[in-house]
C-alpha cells in the first residue's frame, strides 16, 4: 500500500493539511466551539489593549497560551476564523511529526500517514475542533518527543555533545508546552530522563551529566521564570496574584462538585472513543519485536496517562494529550494490517460524521446574541454571568469584572477556588446595574447557589427578557434593564 502515500515531507504535509482542512473547516467562523478557547481569545484580545492577565482579568492557565491568542488577534478579523485557522496550521504540523515519529519506531509510509491523519481525526472527537490548549502544546511536545526518539541512535555513535544538544532543544520545546499548560511538564520530565539515561549509555561520566542535567532544567524552566520574573517585578502584590491563579488556585477546586455518576460516565465515553487506537497499541506492544524507540513512546504515553490521571475532573478535551502517543503506537500496527488501520481511521470518520450531523450550529446564534448585547449596551458593561465569554469581544464590550470566565463566579467547582467570595462579587457586578444580563437556560455545572440567588433576585426586580437564541441543548437569554428601552 505504500505506493499510494506521498514521500516527499512536503507532499506529506500538503496531504495532512487538506485532510485538517476538511476536518475543521465546518467550524471556521463559529464563535462558540468551546467556552475555553472563547476566553482565551478575549483574554488575548484585552491583553493588547493592556490588561494583565491574572490581576486584570483572571484565569489559571499559562501566559502563554494567552499570549498566542494575542498575536492571532493582531491578525485581521474579530479573531474567531484567525485563531481556527492558526489552531489548523498547529495541528497540521502535530500530524506530521506524528508521522514523522511513526516512521521512525519502523511503522510503513502507509502505517504513518494514517497514524498522522488519525491524529487530526481524533483531535475534534474530544473537543479539539477549534484551539483547546493542547492543540498548541502537543506540537511542542511531538517535537520533543521526535528529538528523544533518535537517542539509541545517538547513544550508539557515542555522541555526548549530539545528545546534550538534543536535550537542550528537547527541554526548552517541554518549556514553551509548560508555558500553555502546566500539565506536560510530567513529559518533559520524562524525556529528560530518557537523555540522562543515553548520555550515560554514550559513556559520559558524572560531572558531564550533572553539567547536562543542569542546562537541561534551566532552559525547561526558563519560560516560567522569565514569566515569574517579570511578575515579580511589577510588585509583591501583583506576583502574589500571579503565583495564586497559577499554582495555588487549583488546589482549591473541588471536585466533589462532580457527582461520581458524571465522572464515570466521562471517563467511559473517553475511553470509549480511545479504544480503537487503544486496540492497535496493545497490538504493537504484543506483537512486533519492541526496538527501543518504541519503548520510549510507550513510556510517553505513559507520562501522558499520568497527566490525564491527575486533573480528576476528565473532562473529554483533557485526553487530547494522549491522541499523538496512541497514534505513533498504533501506526506499525496500522502499516502491517491494513484491516485495523481502515477499521480505526473508519470508526473515528464514522464517528466524526455522526456528531458533525446531529450537533447543531450555533454560530447565528451566538452573533445574534452579540448584535443584541452591542445594541443595548450603551456605554455600560453588560454582565454574561452564564453562557459565552465571547458576547464581549463580538459585542466590542467592557467586561464589568477581571472574573469573566463565567462559570469563575456560577458554578460550584469554582467556589472560593479564585480566592475571592463569588457571591460578593457578583452582588458587586450587579450592584451597578449592568443594562444587559445574559444567561443560559440551564446550568451546565452545579449552581453556585448564592451568586445564583443575587442574580435572580435582580433580574426579577430589575430586567425583563427582550431576546434568547439556541446554544446546543438550552437558550441564551439576554435581559435588558426595565429602564432602558429595547434596540433589535
Amino acid at each position: 500500500m505504500d505506493r499510494f502515500v506521498p514521500r516527499s515531507p512536503a507532499t506529506v504535509a500538503a496531504a495532512l493539511m487538506l485532510v485538517a482542512l476538511a476536518l475543521r473547516v465546518w467550524d471556521f467562523g463559529n464563535p462558540v466551539i468551546h467556552v475555553d478557547e472563547q476566553y482565551y481569545l478575549l483574554v488575548g484580545d484585552r491583553m493588547l489593549g493592556g490588561a494583565l492577565p491574572y490581576v486584570d482579568i483572571w484565569d489559571r492557565k499559562p501566559i502563554g497560551l494567552f499570549a498566542i491568542f494575542a498575536g492571532v488577534r493582531l491578525l485581521p478579523g474579530d479573531g474567531i476564523i484567525a485563531y481556527q485557522v492558526v489552531a489548523l496550521l498547529f495541528a497540521t504540523a502535530t500530524a506530521w511529526l506524528v508521522q514523522r515519529a511513526a516512521r521512525q519506531i519502523g511503522a510503513t509510509r502507509t502505517g504513518a500517514f494514517a497514524a498522522g491523519a488519525a491524529y487530526l481525526i481524533w483531535l475534534p472527537l474530544l473537543s479539539g475542533r477549534g484551539g483547546q490548549s493542547p492543540v498548541f502544546f502537543n506540537l511542542f511536545m511531538t517535537a520533543a518527543a521526535v528529538l528523544t526518539l533518535g537517542l539509541p541512535a545517538l547513544a550508539a555513535r557515542r555522541a555526548r555533545a549530539a545528545i546534550m544538544a538534543n536535550g537542550a532543544a528537547v527541554c526548552l520545546l517541554a518549556g514553551l508546552a509548560i508555558q500553555t499548560k502546566y500539565t506536560p511538564a510530567v513529559e518533559g520530565i520524562l524525556f529528560g530522563l530518557a537523555h540522562c539515561w543515553y548520555l550515560r549509555r554514550a559513556g559520559a561520566r558524572g560531572p558531564l551529566i550533572g553539567a547536562s542535567v543542569l542546562l537541561w532544567v534551566m532552559l525547561g524552566l526558563a519560560p516560567t521564570l522569565i514569566v515569574i520574573a517579570v511578575y515579580a517585578a511589577r510588585g509583591p502584590a501583583i506576583f502574589e496574584a500571579f503565583w495564586f491563579a497559577n499554582f495555588a488556585s487549583i488546589f482549591l477546586r473541588s471536585s466533589y462538585a462532580y457527582p461520581p455518576g458524571l465522572i464515570a460516565r466521562r471517563l467511559l465515553g473517553i475511553s470509549a472513543q480511545l479504544l480503537p487506537f487503544a486496540v492497535c497499541a496493545v497490538l504493537t506492544w504484543r506483537t512486533r519485536p519492541r526496538n527501543e524507540e518504541t519503548n520510549l513512546v510507550f513510556g510517553w504515553l505513559a507520562a501522558a496517562l499520568l497527566c490525564f490521571a491527575m486533573l480528576g475532573t476528565y473532562f473529554d478535551h483533557y485526553a487530547l494529550p494522549l491522541v499523538a502517543p496512541l497514534a505513533i503506537a498504533a501506526a506499525p500496527t496500522f502499516g502491517r494490517a491494513p484491516r485495523a488501520m481502515i477499521a480505526t481511521l473508519g470508526i473515528g470518520l464514522l464517528i466524526f460524521m455522526v456528531e458533525a450531523l446531529i450537533r447543531p450550529d450555533d454560530t447565528a446564534g451566538a452573533y445574534a446574541i452579540a448584535h443584541v448585547v452591542e445594541a443595548n449596551k450603551g456605554d455600560e458593561c453588560p454582565y454574561v454571568f452564564t453562557g459565552d465569554s465571547s458576547i464581549y469581544l463580538l459585542a466590542h464590550a467592557c467586561v464589568p469584572t477581571a472574573y469573566a470566565f463565567p462559570s469563575t463566579l456560577a458554578y460550584a467547582p469554582e467556589q472560593g477556588a479564585a480566592g475571592i467570595d463569588s457571591a460578593a462579587e457578583v452582588r458587586r457586578i450587579m450592584a451597578r446595574r449592568p443594562p444587559v444580563v445574559v444567561i443560559g437556560s440551564r446550568p451546565l455545572a452545579a449552581w453556585n447557589e448564592q451568586s445564583l440567588a443575587v442574580v435572580s433576585a435582580a433580574l426579577a426586580r430589575d430586567y425583563r427578557p427582550v431576546f434568547s437564541a439556541p446554544r446546543s441543548d438550552y437558550r441564551m437569554i439576554v435581559y435588558l434593564r426595565r429602564d432602558r428601552p429595547y434596540r433589535p
